[in-house]
């Protein structure tokens, strides 16, 4: 339970980072490093949030547009390669559907918000800075707990239920995730490259790939 209930306040803390703190702490290679800190292997925790990482390198959250979201990909792949012993890539190939999920909850849930922003507006017609902060403050409490609960299911219910889960699936499966999560940062850095790419960043490109590879 205490396990549990950290990884959730972690989360928690991660979520409103990511729209509120911009401390970067969302991020998959942090948040799978402290939860594998929480839950005992610090080791797995930042092989399984670095493989995350990669997928989502070049995915950022803009306004109403929202990508699949990487502190859940972070917390349940990371949970799930700590209590069931999968490859980080295989838990890469878990993790982006619960992101994607997670995805349509957080849009779900800013489309419910949607009408709180002309109250907000009211409030700065009249001056008063006291209810924007009141509205703030609820939408930072709203993302804490959705995201604390969400996270705290797949740690509470522990190693069995995850070993039964995996245990159901075939191995052909568990094979094409291990695949399908070696491709996927390849996806990610697709994304960033066509961002950000410059023909003069080639060769550093090219010697970190070498050197990552080597």
């Amino acid at each position: 339970m205490g396990e549990a209930l950290l990884v959730a306040a972690w989360a928690g803390l991660c979520g409103v980072d990511m729209f509120n703190g911009i401390f970067h702490i969302h991020r998959p290679l942090v948040v799978g490093t402290v939860v594998g800190l929480i839950m005992g292997n610090l080791e797995v925790g930042l092989l399984t949030g670095a493989a995350i990482e990669l997928v989502f390198l070049g995915m950022a959250p803009l306004a109403g547009a929202q990508p699949p979201n990487p502190i859940i990909a972070g917390i349940v792949g990371t949970a799930f390669a700590i209590k069931s012993g999968l490859a980080p890539e295989a838990a890469v190939g878990i993790a982006v559907p619960f992101a994607i999920a997670m995805q349509a909850m957080i849009t779900l849930l800013f489309t419910a918000f949607s009408p709180v922003m002309h109250k907000a507006d009211q409030y700065a017609a009249a001056g008063d800075t006291a209810g924007i902060e009141r509205i703030n403050y609820l939408g930072m409490t709203v993302l804490f707990i959705l995201y604390a609960v969400i996270s705290f299911l797949p740690v509470y219910f522990g190693q069995e239920v995850a070993n039964a889960i995996i245990s159901t699936i075939p191995e052909k499966v568990i094979t094409g995730l291990k695949i399908a999560g070696g491709m996927m940062p390849a996806i990610g850095f697709g994304i960033l490259l066509k961002i950000m790419f410059k023909k003069s960043y080639a060769w550093c490109f090219i010697i970190g790939f070498v050197l990552a590879a080597y």
